[in-house]
Order: C-alpha cells, then sequence, then structure tokens
C-alpha cells in the first residue's frame, strides 16, 4: 500500500511561496479545500496533500497573471477539473 505524502503548513509556505497567514485566510474564506488535520494534544495542524499544492501553485499563478483571489481560485479549479497539469512554478 502506497503512503499518501503530507505537509505541513511551513512546508506548504516553502513549497509555494505563499505565507501561512496567507494560507489560513485562504482557508477561512472558502478559496481553498480545508485541509486534514491531525490533532496532537490541544493541537490541530494542517496536513496538506499533492491536490492542495496543485492548486495553490495554480491559483498563485493566476495571481501572478492579474486574477483577483477569487478569480484564481475559480480559475485554478477550473483547470484542474479539466485535467490541467501542475505548471505553477514558485
Amino acid at each position: 500500500m502506497k503512503k499518501i505524502k503530507d505537509y505541513g503548513i511551513g512546508e506548504v509556505e516553502d513549497m509555494t511561496g505563499i505565507t501561512q497567514k496567507q494560507l489560513r485566510y485562504w482557508e477561512s474564506q472558502g478559496y481553498i479545500p480545508v485541509p486534514e488535520r491531525i490533532v496532537c494534544g490541544d493541537r490541530a495542524y494542517r496536513r496538506y496533500n499533492e491536490g492542495h499544492i496543485k492548486l495553490l501553485k495554480k491559483i498563485r499563478l493566476n495571481m501572478r497573471r492579474g486574477y483577483s483571489l477569487e478569480g484564481a481560485s475559480r480559475q485554478a479549479r477550473k483547470e484542474l477539473e479539466e485535467g490541467g497539469g501542475d505548471n505553477g512554478d514558485k
């Protein structure tokens, strides 16, 4: 059985160039799906998967192209649903 790789919020920040504060905001506003949480004591840690990473890179790329955050998120989801590859460089 293949283990699915997941990433903490700090790793995602490093991989995408999107700050932890931005990630939390985008999540709270529904621009990205809520990542799974791992509970450890009194804390819950976000765990992002490869799908999150692809979406985040596409959103960032679309914003560089002039989209608003809302438009970039909507366009990224559409591109991924249509089978668009991961061409969103950091």
